[in-house]
């Protein structure tokens, strides 16, 4: 019985986290803004672009700079939770317009290399849009921070204690 009310009050406490919330929904919000973006321009719905990676903005980017903001906002911004996440944030969006940019484009060059050869059949392709350019993660940074400084208003103002 005591396991079981421990249970509950992690659950409890986690549905309050408003900062995960932030980095959830800042995710969200950039993979809604790709499948919009998709839809505008072939007028067809493709629910691949709500989880796809690649394009504009970058979730990867959204995800940790809504983090980072959000723990900034609740904790401070000199705080070294928010050190730790901007520091996080950096790394990740740094990859993103870097080693995964040039690894798309290494499998681009692969799987071109494979059509020539005609092996399709003895190599599966590569996904090839894998990173982001960096207007894609400065896009995603924007979404990442603007959710987070609406939400955690919002949050401020009607659910903190």
């Amino acid at each position: 019985m005591g396991s079981s009310i421990l249970h509950w009050n992690c659950l409890r406490e986690f549905s309050l986290n408003i900062c995960f919330f932030c980095a959830f929904f800042s995710w969200c919000t950039a993979q809604l803004i790709k499948l919009i973006i998709n839809f505008m321009r072939t007028r067809k719905i493709d629910l691949h672009y709500f989880h796809s990676t690649g394009s504009w903005p970058s979730a990867h980017s959204a995800t940790v700079s809504g983090l980072a903001t959000s723990i900034g906002l609740k904790e401070g911004f000199c705080s070294t939770l928010f050190a730790f996440a901007c520091t996080y944030a950096i790394i990740t969006m740094f990859d993103a317009c870097t080693l995964r940019l040039n690894s798309g484009k290494n499998a681009a060059a692969f799987n071109s290399l494979v059509k020539e050869l005609g092996k399709e059949k003895n190599y599966p392709f590569l996904k090839e849009k894998q990173g982001h350019t960096k207007s894609e993660v400065w896009g995603g940074l924007f979404v990442g921070v603007s959710f987070s400084l609406v939400a955690m208003s919002i949050w401020s103002k009607y659910f903190a204690q």
